[in-house]
């Protein structure tokens, strides 16, 4: 046992510990066709070559998801291997592009903990960054996650909550260099709507519905390399059911938002997310999203839309909390974040 790795537990976590993630992953269009196959995803920019050049782009880069679900998936070893739950994010940006042949690393800083009040979990915050073969940041975010002891009569350390901003401020989101929609093609992008034509409180009902199947959940976890033990594991839940991993319900929320959304093209921000209920095989999920502000962006035709963006368990459209202030019990991802769109 002394040379395999149990993974961390709240205990073994103190703030300012820097976690070095392996192994490095060169992504490319294997990525693309795969995240394509598992999520209905129809962004033009990330579908064609020839529409991300008619945008400025040299070619069409990667999912900003796949970004996301690949640098995520290098932290579960050292962060949430004994997670109960990922309980939330806050500060993320997309900081640069990733194209076919990049190959993308992972690292952690623990900026803070708290013990439960059980005394047999805790909370470990950690900000992540994600960067390509050239040291470029590609992603940063925070995230916090409900992680067990493993010692319950370890001693509860000092309690350190680390102030975050409640918005991605809209001056600080990144609009990937030569990124221009003063020619955008609204035919091939499926929809005309702009920025002009939201507006803020709007409601959308995206409509269609997907059941999650367990092979696909599998092939998915597989695919971003995340270890975390409820998605694999049928004994690491009390019920013995298999936790779909809640990135699956975010790019599955994210690509069924195309119909109503389909011209909000690159996720450049995320303000905050919580994963409201457990999603098992078999839960149709769909979608609805909510105008929360609009901003402008320096770059030719480009503006920025604040969405939120919620994920059911089939639930009606447009429900999410209780008279008790609670998540309703059909909702399964609360999303907030920013997209760049035709203005």
């Amino acid at each position: 046992m002394g040379k395999t790795n149990q993974g961390r537990f709240f205990e073994d976590y103190h703030v300012g510990d820097v976690l070095i993630h392996a192994v490095p992953r060169t992504v490319g269009q294997g990525e693309r066709a795969l995240y394509h196959a598992l999520y209905p995803a129809r962004h033009a920019l990330y579908s064609s070559d020839s529409f991300a050049q008619g945008c400025g782009l040299a070619a069409s880069p990667l999912d900003d998801m796949i970004a996301f679900h690949t640098v995520f998936g290098k932290t579960v070893p050292d962060v949430s291997l004994n997670a109960v739950a990922n309980l939330g994010y806050a500060e993320g940006r997309w900081l640069a592009p990733v194209w076919p042949g990049d190959t993308l690393t992972s690292q952690s800083e623990v900026i803070g903990v708290k013990q439960n009040s059980n005394g047999k979990t805790g909370v470990v915050w950690v900000r992540t960054t994600g960067r390509n073969q050239h040291g470029v940041a590609v992603l940063d975010y925070v995230r916090w996650v409900m992680v067990r002891k493993g010692d319950v009569d370890a001693p509860a350390p000092e309690k350190v909550v680390p102030e975050l901003a409640s918005v991605v401020g809209p001056d600080t989101l990144v609009v990937p260099e030569g990124l221009s929609f003063d020619t955008y093609d609204f035919a091939l992008a499926g929809e005309p709507h702009r920025l002009r034509d939201y507006s803020i409180g709007e409601q959308i009902d995206h409509v269609d519905g997907v059941t999650i199947e367990e092979a696909e959940h599998m092939m998915a976890t597989r695919l971003w390399q995340n270890t975390a033990k409820v998605h694999f594991d049928t004994s690491a839940r009390p019920d013995g059911s298999r936790l779909i991993y809640g990135g699956h319900v975010i790019s599955m929320a994210r690509a069924l938002s195309f119909n109503g959304l389909a011209n909000a093209q690159m996720v450049v921000g995320l303000n905050a997310g919580a994963h409201a209920n457990p999603c098992l095989a078999g839960d149709t999920i769909r979608a609805w999203s909510e105008v929360l502000d609009t901003a402008e962006t320096s770059a030719p035709g480009v503006g920025a839309i604040r969405l939120r963006l919620v994920a059911t368990r089939g639930g009606a459209a447009f429900g999410l909390r209780g008279d008790d202030g609670k998540y309703l019990p059909d909702v399964l991802l609360d999303l907030d974040y920013w997209a760049l769109i035709p203005e």
